[in-house]
């Protein structure tokens, strides 16, 4: 029996087209896992999804949408990451253009590292862990880390 994951799919704007290609060519590995993204591209991989299916078909793949990146999604997303609540995350990130809110995509991509949640930002990457034989197999457990000799020190 293959797993459910719990897929985040996030992507800048100069890199929506891409993602929509990447989820449309990976669409059969995609349908069988819960996905959550960030606002536009929500939509985006959401129509591309379900392309071809009524919208209120059995097989119809509703996406958990969160705030636009600028306007919060980043840090909802990371909140989500830090209980553990997201399985693999597909960041198709714009190196080239400044965001409004590099800093919180700074932030996400720190806790992904944190948190240990297998992370690709860019295609090549993202070709790579979603054709792995670990991917779906249900033979990968991801290490969570204990941090509880952090949160628990003592403070002067």
């Amino acid at each position: 029996m293959n797993p459910t994951y719990t897929i985040a799919l996030v992507a800048h704007d100069n890199c929506k087209d891409d993602l929509a290609e990447w989820v449309a060519f990976n669409k059969e590995k995609l349908k069988q896992h819960q996905i959550v993204c960030t606002g536009t591209t929500g939509k985006i991989v959401e129509a591309e999804l379900n392309k071809g299916v009524e919208k209120h078909s059995r097989e119809y793949i509703r996406i958990s949408l969160l705030k636009s990146g600028p306007l919060g999604g980043d840090q909802q997303l990371g909140a989500l990451i830090s209980e553990n609540k997201i399985d693999f995350m597909f960041f198709f990130w714009d190196p080239m253009a400044q965001q409004p809110h590099d800093v919180d995509v700074k932030a996400l991509l720190r806790i992904t590292v944190l948190y240990n949640i297998p992370t690709a930002s860019n295609r090549a990457t993202a070709d790579f862990l979603i054709s792995s034989s670990l991917f779906g197999s249900g033979d990968y457990e991801r290490k969570i880390y204990d941090y509880t000799s952090y949160t628990t020190r003592k403070l002067k």
